[in-house]
């Protein structure tokens, strides 16, 4: 016994199903980054595969990536159907970034709990002491925790210290 699953949803359902509002889809729609039509009663439905592009804009807006580089990952798949080939490719385009963002949120959690209440009581051992400002040279902020694996990587080999 097979289950018939609909090849296009109502607004409503759409929303139910992404787990976002109706306003949310309609904003996604505004913005170009999902497509819909009207039926002859003039109510708004959506191809069941624009699920997984909700998917990918939620999922991608959790970890920090706009709209408009979602919306340029979108501008470059063809229209219609889009094979998984399409998508692997798409997907290499963020793989870089990805890695990057993978790699901070790593050294945050590595090294924030070292300094959350800890008073810098042993300046010996602290991963975000910064003797002399040196870190100042690799450009403002927390160059420890937001620079590149790279950049990270030159600060260790030149013996700085984290910043704060």
């Amino acid at each position: 016994m097979s289950s018939k699953v609909a090849k296009d949803l109502s607004v409503g359902e759409m929303a139910a199903r992404a787990g976002v509002p109706v306003s949310t889809l309609h904003y996604y729609e505004a913005e170009g980054l999902i497509r819909s039509w009207r039926n002859s009663a003039n109510h708004r439905r959506y191809d069941r595969r624009e699920l997984r592009r909700v998917a990918i804009i939620r999922t991608a807006q959790a970890v920090g990536v706009p709209l408009s580089e979602i919306k340029a990952l979108f501008d470059g798949l063809p229209g219609g159907r889009i094979k998984a080939e399409d998508w692997a490719r798409a997907a290499t385009l963020w793989a870089d970034r990805l890695d990057d963002q993978i790699e901070t949120l790593l050294r945050l959690r590595d090294q924030m709990s070292a300094c959350i209440g800890c008073g810098c009581l042993s300046m010996d051992h602290c991963p975000l002491y910064n003797p002399d400002d040196r870190m100042g040279a690799h450009g403002a902020g927390p160059r420890r925790w937001v620079g590149d694996a790279a950049e990270v990587a030159e600060m260790d080999a030149s013996g700085a210290a984290a910043d704060v």
